[in-house]
């Protein structure tokens, strides 16, 4: 491989990271440097290029949650979304057609179509980024904005497969038998262990027993990668194996983004199109809230997914190749669309980043136009009038939960994230509410009355008890706050959040553990 795309690529991907913006943009960039230094395309990049996009979707097979699919908020507010939103460029598009510009000689409906569709997506990488620095892949913001990408690659799977030419062979109908291979997938899921064999388990998985297998009936290889992928989805190791792949599937996708931008260097009338349709991208975001409004959301909740989904995206870009490839589209238009892809990440970096403030000024404004019938899942959490909450049920949290009980009475209730944690304490008689402190959702629908004098942070980890204090400490709670650590260098952020007892539980169970040997009550049980 030529050393300058590697030198271009790691120089222009941490110059965009250094300045806040996902990787993939400088990626983009570089492509266009490289194209505008004389540097080809080569067979190799391509064959990386499509690595890449193979082991995307069976990544996205691995998460795939069938169940959270199902779910009407999901599937419609994804399906009717990206209806309206490729009609609607669609029509921006053949308006911009009637401009004289060149970039739209001989081009058709179908393209212009196909164009909308492949703009009608949200970035999968972009927003799970932003989730992820935020703490908030699991609150019901973060599940709806992931759900309804996990259903746009969906659709940009079939796309994928409708789009391979010729018929597949007969023998496709054998693939109807691939769910008989699970037991077999799984046996040697449990059989590969960690590290590098369950690497190579995981292409082997994706690009011979997916891809592979799929390409040799004449179907699109992708499509069998994806279905693997979620044959796999429900055993133990898939989360694991998906994060094993996921650095090798990053690096062979800065390959696919690489190729995009060595396509062509973008002409003044290219940027100008790019704009005008970064432009359509606040019609996007309030069709995402009003779809999300429909189904009884609340307005933050719907504001805060519609912010996370607020870009174009890479999987567009993927959709737009397979347009070029086939002969639809010009060239030109991937330029375009890797264009308006980099500046719609310049424009909702920041939105995302001051979402919180952004809500605080517009929510009154927003709740205007929420519905009035709310969504089982975004209730307010209602704890009754309690005294003092204890966060994390597990081991340590429980025996707080059952000390605390025993001096004060029933005045304790227990916050897990663990629904079935949450089912075994309450068989055990103890008060304990569905709640994730690290989620800021939580945050916002607690409702714990005005007795509460006593907080206990008992989480596993320290990142949640911070950030729980964090929260007492905006909401100025003035109650006593007692968190426990694991390494005595966590100490001081705690107190500093505005904790007032913290407990090592290493040293706390060390000193409980000498003081009952001491006090004779091992030599006493034993004696009796």
């Amino acid at each position: 491989m030529d050393p300058l795309i590697l030198i271009f690529a790691f120089g222009f991907g941490l110059l965009a990271k250094q300045v806040g913006l996902p990787p993939l943009v400088g990626f983009l960039v570089a492509g266009f440097g490289l194209h505008f230094v004389g540097v080809q395309p080569s067979a190799q990049l391509e064959l990386f290029a499509d690595l890449g996009v193979t082991l995307l979707l069976f990544s996205i097979g691995l998460k795939l949650d069938v169940r959270q699919l199902l779910k009407a908020e999901i599937w419609g507010t994804a399906t009717l979304h990206m209806g309206l939103t490729t009609l609607l460029l669609f029509l921006v598009l053949k308006s911009l057609a009637y401009s004289g510009l060149t970039l739209f000689e001989g081009v058709g409906g179908e393209a212009l179509l196909l164009i909308g569709f492949a703009f009608s997506f949200s970035s999968t990488v972009f927003a799970v980024k932003v989730l992820e620095d935020k703490g908030d892949m699991s609150s019901l913001y973060g599940q709806i904005a992931i759900g309804i990408l996990i259903m746009q690659d969906l659709f940009a799977v079939i796309f994928l497969t409708i789009s391979k030419e010729g018929w597949p062979s007969l023998w496709a109908f054998g693939l109807l038998a691939l769910p008989l291979l699970r037991p077999l997938l799984f046996r040697v899921l449990d059989r590969v262990g960690h590290g590098e064999v369950l690497v190579l388990c995981g292409m082997f998985f994706a690009l011979i027993v997916g891809a592979e297998l799929f390409y040799l009936v004449g179907l699109k290889p992708d499509l069998g990668a994806l279905i693997v992928g979620m044959l796999v989805a429900s055993h133990p190791k898939s989360s694991e194996m998906a994060k094993a792949l996921f650095n090798l599937k990053e690096l062979f996708l800065v390959a696919f983004f690489l190729s995009v931008g060595l396509i062509g260097l973008p002409t003044w009338e290219m940027m100008a199109v790019a704009l005008v349709l970064v432009m359509v991208l606040p019609v996007k975001v309030a069709l995402y809230f009003t779809l999300t409004n429909l189904f009884g959301f609340r307005a933050r909740t719907s504001m805060l997914s519609s912010l996370a989904l607020a870009n174009y995206s890479e999987f567009g870009l993927i959709v737009a190749a397979i347009g070029w490839k086939a002969g639809v589209i010009s060239g030109d238009w991937l330029v375009v669309m890797a264009l308006a892809l980099a500046i719609s990440f310049l424009v909702s970096s920041p939105l995302n980043i001051h979402a919180a403030a952004l809500y605080k000024r517009l929510g009154a404004r927003l709740k205007q136009f929420q519905s009035a019938r709310r969504h089982p899942g975004d209730r307010p959490l209602e704890l009754g009038n309690p005294e003092i909450l204890v966060f994390g049920m597990g081991r340590i949290g429980a025996g707080c939960y059952d000390e605390l009980r025993t001096r004060f009475g029933d005045v304790v209730v227990g916050i897990e994230h663990d629904a079935v944690k949450i089912a075994a304490h309450k068989t055990e008689g103890r008060r304990v509410a569905l709640g994730d402190a690290s989620d800021s959702d939580f945050w916002d629908k607690l409702v714990a009355g005005d007795h509460l004098r006593l907080v206990m942070l008992a989480m596993p980890h320290h990142r949640s008890n911070l950030y729980t204090a964090q929260q007492l400490r905006a909401i100025d709670f003035k109650g006593h706050v007692a968190a426990v650590i694991r390494f005595n260098d966590e100490r001081d952020e705690l107190l500093a959040e505005g904790v007032s007892s913290v407990f090592n539980m290493y040293d706390e169970a060390g000193a409980g553990f000498a003081e009952r040997v001491c006090s004779g009550d091992i030599e006493a049980e034993a004696r009796s």
